[in-house]
C-alpha cells in the first residue's frame, strides 16, 4: 500500500468515527420536539409512530363527538393518523385557582399538522396575531385564558396557554438552535440521562403536577404518598410487552423508605379492591398492572415497575370516546 492509498484510508476511517460518535451521541440526545421546550416545572414526551407501527392491528379508531369532529374537519388534520410526536412542557401556576388551574402548558408538536387549512382556521379564530420572529403567533381566546398557536416548521406546531408570550417565544427562539443535540431547559438536561433508552413516552420533572388535587396526586381516585412537586422520571418501552417504570427522588433515604412501604399497602389494598370488577377494558388493564407492580428503593429513590401485555391493547381501544373539548378544541 503506498502513502497515498494509506493516507486515504485513514481519512475514510476518520471520518466513518466521527460519523459513528455522531450519531452514537445524537441517540442519546433528548427528542428534538423536547429540546425545543421552555423552562418549566415538568415535561412529557409522546412518541406516537412507533405506537402506531407495533400496535395497528389492535387500536380501533375512536369515537369522535360532533364538535371534535367538525373541528377535525375543518383544520385537514387527524390527530390518531397525522401526529407523530407531542413534547408538553408543565408550568405551575402560582393562583391555583385562576383561569389555567394548577398547571399551564406549552407544547410542541409534530407530524403531517401544518398547512394552509390550519392557518385558514387560526386567522378566523384569532382575537389577535404578532409577528415574532418570523413567525405568526395566533392568540386564541378560550374559557377566559389565551392560547397562542405557531407553525414554527414544515412539521411542526407550538402551542401554548401560559398568561404570557413568553414560553412561545422561546419554543420560537430554542428552534433556530435545535441542531445542537445536548440544548434544551434545565429539567432536561438534569434528568434526561434518567430515562431509559428507546422509551416510547416518558415524563421528568414534578409530572404529578396535573393529577394534583390539593398539593396531591391522585390517580384512577387513588391518593398516592407522593407530593405533587416531587422529581419524577416516568417511562413507558416496549419489549415485547409494555413495561412501565416510574422512578421518584425523594428529599431522603428515610423519606424514600417511608414512601415505599407506603406504595407496597397501597398497590397490595388495590389489588384486593379489583379482584371483584367486572371483566372489561378498563378493569383487566388495571389489574395487568396491578397484578405485575413491584415497589423497590435504593437510597433516596423509589422505583415502581409494572408491565402490561400487548392483549390487552385491542379491549382498551374500543368503545373510547374523544371529548370535544370546547367548540375549538384547543384550551
Amino acid at each position: 500500500m503506498n502513502r497515498r492509498t494509506r493516507r486515504t484510508a485513514w481519512v475514510v476511517a476518520a471520518v466513518l468515527i466521527l460519523l459513528a460518535v455522531a450519531v452514537f451521541m445524537r441517540s442519546k440526545a433528548p427528542p428534538e420536539a423536547a429540546r425545543l421546550l421552555p423552562e418549566s416545572d415538568g415535561i412529557i414526551y409522546f412518541n406516537l409512530k412507533p405506537v402506531r407501527a407495533f400496535f395497528h392491528e389492535d387500536l380501533k379508531p375512536p369515537e369522535r363527538a360532533p364538535e371534535y369532529r367538525q373541528f377535525i374537519d375543518a383544520i385537514g388534520i387527524d390527530p390518531e393518523r397525522d401526529l407523530d410526536e407531542a413534547a408538553i412542557a408543565l408550568h405551575r401556576m402560582p393562583d391555583p385557582n385562576g383561569p389555567n388551574g394548577p398547571v399551564a402548558y406549552s407544547m410542541v408538536l409534530v407530524g403531517k399538522i401544518t398547512g394552509q387549512r390550519l392557518n385558514a382556521w387560526l386567522g378566523a379564530h384569532a382575537a389577535s396575531r404578532e409577528s415574532y420572529a418570523g413567525h405568526t403567533v395566533y392568540s386564541i381566546p378560550s374559557e377566559g385564558r389565551t392560547v397562542r398557536v405557531a407553525q414554527i416548521g414544515y412539521d411542526m406546531v407550538a402551542v401554548s396557554n401560559t398568561p404570557t408570550p413568553e414560553q412561545i417565544h422561546s419554543i420560537i427562539d430554542r428552534h433556530r438552535s435545535a441542531a445542537l443535540p445536548f440544548a434544551g431547559s434545565t429539567l432536561l438536561r438534569q434528568h434526561y440521562h434518567d430515562v431509559p433508552l428507546l422509551s416510547l413516552a416518558w415524563g421528568v420533572g414534578q409530572i404529578g403536577l396535573p393529577f394534583s388535587e390539593s398539593g396531591v396526586i391522585k390517580i384512577l381516585g387513588l391518593s398516592l404518598p407522593l407530593e405533587a412537586d416531587s422529581t419524577i422520571i416516568a417511562s413507558l418501552r416496549w419489549t415485547g410487552a409494555l413495561h412501565l417504570r416510574v422512578e421518584e427522588i425523594a428529599a431522603s433515604e428515610e423519606v424514600a423508605s417511608r414512601q415505599a412501604a407506603s406504595l407496597e399497602v397501597l398497590v397490595t389494598l388495590a389489588r384486593g379492591f379489583t379482584v371483584p370488577l367486572a371483566d372489561n377494558s378498563a378493569n383487566n388493564g388495571l389489574k395487568e398492572l396491578l397484578k405485575t407492580a413491584e415497589v423497590t428503593q435504593k437510597h433516596d429513590r423509589v422505583l415502581v415497575t409494572a408491565t402490561v401485555e400487548r392483549s390487552l391493547f385491542s379491549e382498551t381501544s374500543e368503545g373510547q370516546n374523544v371529548p370535544p373539548g370546547g367548540s375549538s378544541a384547543i384550551k
